[in-house]
């Protein structure tokens, strides 16, 4: 039998050091991400200050004051102040669309409708009958509305880890 043979350490080896996990490690993977919670509504970027909220109360003011003021003036202020309210709903219902907290696929849709319905009837003239015209103007804007909604579905689905709604 032969001998066995020994290394000899020259001085001892350090303790291995301990490295923090690299975040790949940790990462989840896209289909079991965690849903968002109830309590957790997704903040915007300006999150201390409320940006969306003083959008709607200022809105409102233009609103009420167009109301009260009456005539040319007063119906400009209230366009502008439902023209306010509109944005500033419409952003945060982007906001917790896109990030998966509850679905505004309806919502979100309609406003590529609208903005459709008022090219086609107010921009592009048909050489047609004012009823054809407006069968062609609804057709299409259903289908902009079917296809957006569709489409504002599946990016809900894909951030909600696989929820196609939730209110």
């Amino acid at each position: 039998m032969g001998r066995r043979s020994r290394k000899r350490a020259i001085a001892p080896a350090p303790p291995p050091r301990e490295q923090p996990p690299s975040p790949a490690a940790n990462a989840v993977p896209r289909a079991r991400r965690p849903k968002a919670h109830r309590d957790e509504a997704p903040k915007p970027i300006w999150a201390p200050f409320p940006l969306v909220e003083l959008g709607i109360v200022l809105g409102l003011v233009f609103a009420v004051a167009g109301l009260i003021w009456g005539g040319p003036q007063g119906r400009t202020l209230l366009g502008c102040g439902v023209a306010v309210v509109c944005l500033a709903s419409l952003e945060l219902a982007i906001r917790e669309h896109v990030t998966g907290f509850k679905s505004h696929s309806a919502l979100l849709a309609l406003v590529p409708a609208a903005i459709t319905m008022t090219l086609l009837s107010t921009v592009i003239e048909l050489p047609v009958d004012t009823g054809v015209r407006r069968l062609v103007n609804l057709g299409v804007t259903v289908a902009v509305f079917l296809i957006s909604f569709l489409a504002l579905r599946e990016v809900f689905r894909r951030r909600s880890g696989g929820l196609t709604f939730r209110a």
